[in-house]
């Protein structure tokens, strides 16, 4: 296994190792320019003499000083110095027998000028002969000089030319390779980060998801476990406070369950005790009369102790078609006890509909809610439970400051939208959006949790549905929530 400091590592000693090489490279060739600078300026000394031996040819043609044969037969000497010298920087624009012709003409040229100067004043024909003879070879001379400094000159542009493409190829490969380096380190470290902060997002969200990632790199492999650990101590925790939180409402729904046991009791030891005192002298079908009452209400109280046992227990999360209608009747069984007479509940549920969920989670999410709106109505006005078969896209509330939607429905096909709508105060704006935070609460310390609607939120959220909130302050609240629909729905 890899590590993730050693692969950037690596793609920083590449980058750097193709800046080294780039530069070296340009380096070499700014070299070489210089030595075809220092070959011309060569050329350029070699055609000044070649130059300078003709200017004092002619003036001594001309005014017959010895002075100005004496220069330019220097000057020849310093031009077959400089051949001699810089033999290597002339060969490379130009040929070696090329040289040495140039090497012979001057040594001819030089010849020729000492035997003008040591012939008499009297050969007048031999003197007009030489001297024609060294004008034809220092022409001759001249003429080479400038061609080789014009081939000179063409040789650098070459060589500028040759550099430029070469520097700008090297770096449009510098450019390509940073790009495929920067694409190998994108792959291999962001591509895995990357992966890591949308699973951070989700948890933000709400959604506790595990991270599945395989990498060759020691550090994302140790962060994807150390991520994955946390994500099994939140779900933890989540089922804690969840069981926390069934617990303290248990306390209170013991009360209202009570109440409820208390009256198939009071008429099951009513009939009892009437079949004690008056057993022998009751009418037969007055007797199986009584007898069916204490079997009607026992069976009344087992399934009133049935369903307070089927909510208290801890089970694994399973999903199950659950016929909504009974869901709720069960659900309302539970709370009866805190229902004031002075509610009105009113049920609009049509048959046929049911979820796809866990039977005790939602029970203890419309639990939560249920209670909740009992407690903002203070035990007075009317609770309305409704819902309708939707798609996923569509809303039953509106849109505005006072109404907000949270969570992300994740299930395909038709979805079931239950509203629970109370009549109380209703919630302000500013703390709508807090609603679903986990502890916090707008009652007195010591009067709430504040667990209750956040809990809520998680278990809508653990189904793959979403929940939203519709509240105008004097006119009451509305819980949508969106869940699956079961299967084999009528």
């Amino acid at each position: 296994m890899t590590s993730l400091r050693k692969t950037v590592t690596l793609g920083y000693y590449a980058l750097a190792t193709l800046l080294v090489g780039v530069s070296l490279l340009a380096i070499l060739e700014l070299r070489l320019i210089g030595d075809r600078v220092m070959a011309g300026e060569h050329v350029t000394e070699f055609f000044g003499f070649a130059l300078e031996i003709r200017r004092f040819e002619k003036n001594a043609f001309l005014y017959h000083q010895p002075a100005d044969i004496t220069e330019a037969l220097a000057y020849a000497h310093r031009a077959r110095r400089t051949l001699e010298l810089h033999q290597s920087a002339f060969e490379a624009f130009t040929s070696t027998a090329r040289l040495q012709s140039l090497q012979t003409a001057l040594a001819d040229y030089a010849g020729q000028m000492q035997r003008y100067a040591e012939l008499a004043e009297g050969a007048a024909a031999e003197r007009t002969q030489l001297e024609q003879a060294i004008r034809l070879t220092g022409r001759e001379i001249v003429d080479t000089a400038e061609a080789l400094a014009q081939e000179e000159r063409r040789f650098l542009r070459a060589s500028l030319d040759r550099h430029r493409l070469l520097l700008l190829g090297s770096l449009a490969l510098l450019v390509l390779l940073a790009v495929a380096i920067g694409q190998f380190l994108s792959r291999r470290v962001t591509r895995p980060l990357m992966r890591l902060e949308a699973g951070i997002e989700a948890v933000a969200e709400g959604r506790l998801a595990r991270l599945d990632m395989a990498s060759p790199h020691r550090e994302i492999v140790s962060l994807t476990q150390a991520f994955n650990h946390v994500m099994g101590e939140l779900e933890l925790r989540q089922r804690q406070l969840v069981r926390a939180e069934k617990l303290a409402s248990l306390g209170t729904l013991l009360s209202g369950v009570a109440h409820e046991l208390n009256n198939p009791l009071s008429n099951i030891s009513s009939s009892c005790q009437i079949l004690t005192e008056e057993g022998d002298e009751l009418d037969p079908d007055y007797r199986r009369e009584l007898l069916g009452q204490i079997d009607e209400q026992t069976l009344r109280a087992r399934h009133i102790v049935r369903t307070l046992l089927d909510y208290a227990r801890d089970v694994p999360f399973r999903r199950q078609a659950l016929p909504l209608a009974e869901l709720i009747e069960e659900t309302l069984r539970l709370v009866r006890g805190q229902v004031s007479s002075r509610v009105n509940i009113h049920l609009d549920l049509p048959a046929g509909l049911q979820l796809h969920g866990d039977k005790q989670r939602l029970q203890q999410a419309f639990i939560n809610l249920i209670r909740n709106a009992l407690e903002v109505m203070e035990n007075r006005g009317t609770l309305h439970i409704s819902a309708r078969r939707v798609q996923e896209h569509a809303w039953a509330g509106g849109d505005g400051p006072h109404f907000l939607a949270f969570g992300r429905c994740r299930g395909q096909g038709e979805a079931v939208e239950i509203e629970i709508r109370d009549d109380g105060p209703g919630i302000a704006a500013d703390i709508l959006p807090r609603i679903f935070d986990p502890f916090f609460t707008t009652r007195d310390v010591g009067q709430g949790s504040g667990l209750g609607l956040f809990i809520v939120f998680e278990i809508i959220e653990e189904h793959g549905g979403c929940i939203a909130v519709e509240s105008v302050p004097g006119r009451g609240t509305a819980f949508f929530i969106r869940l699956p629909a079961g299967e084999g729905e009528a």
